[in-house]
């Protein structure tokens, strides 16, 4: 994840490892025994535990029959990736270490350690913070506000670009809507050979998916109003 981040209003670390969590379809699972990767076989609880339902011959199995007391250490890697196709896609990681544990239905993880790995770094959270933090109110919507953007609106992103310090652009050959969450739009601006992220706040943090759309229009509004040049991506050298 080598990108350059301009940095301005951001939910909290622990708000972005809950939308992580919250999303997330896939999860690989290691304890000493192995590694599962595991696709929609897990479930997240309100505070943030996970369960898990690997298949009956997955290494898990074996991890607690081989460990003492049945609580193997565990570390689950969960990807967070843009939905729309750019430069490395991953946008960031969360891992969570712990123990896990078995019930009749499940086997439940409860961790012990939580670090974030995105743009800025890596970020460990307080585990308390995690429990009691809420997802993002885009998160779960965040896939299709994208791709519908980026697909339908390809000249709403040209025109957010005037609001873009003029040397941010310079060598840029495409720009992407890659991230939305109730502060604001990011958008990722590609060069031949680098790219950096850029974040456009809105004027005021969205409490639910409804007021997304007066939040762009608002954006819009005001990039339209600034007498700049919109940004026509510069074709790649040859």
């Amino acid at each position: 994840m080598g990108v350059r981040h301009v940095s301005t209003t951001m939910p909290t670390a622990a708000a972005r490892a809950r939308s992580v969590l919250a999303t997330a379809w896939s999860c690989a699972v290691t304890t000493e025994i192995g590694r599962d990767d595991l696709v929609g076989a897990h479930t997240v609880s309100e505070r943030g535990t996970v369960l898990l339902h690997p298949p009956e011959d997955s290494a898990l199995a074996a991890a607690l029959i081989c460990a003492p007391r049945g609580e193997p250490s565990t570390l689950v890697e969960f990807a967070d990736v843009a939905p729309v196709p750019v430069r490395d896609r991953v946008r960031s990681r969360l891992w969570l270490s712990g123990t896990l544990t078995a019930t009749r239905d499940h086997l439940v993880f409860e961790p012990a350690c939580a670090v974030l790995h995105d743009g800025n770094g890596r970020t460990g959270i307080d585990l308390e913070e995690f429990a009691l933090t809420d997802p993002d109110p885009l998160a779960l919507a965040e896939g299709r506000l994208l791709t519908h953007l980026s697909d339908a609106h390809p000249e709403a992103v040209e025109q957010l670009t005037r609001l873009v310090a003029a040397d941010s652009l310079s060598g840029v050959v495409a720009v992407k809507p890659l991230a939305i969450d109730r502060h604001g739009l990011t958008l990722r601006l590609e060069r031949v050979s680098s790219q950096a992220d850029v974040r456009l706040p809105f004027y005021e943090p969205v409490d639910d998916l409804g007021q997304v759309t007066e939040r762009m229009h608002a954006l819009l509004t005001k990039a339209r109003l600034l007498r700049r040049p919109v940004l026509r991506p510069a074709p790649p050298e040859a």
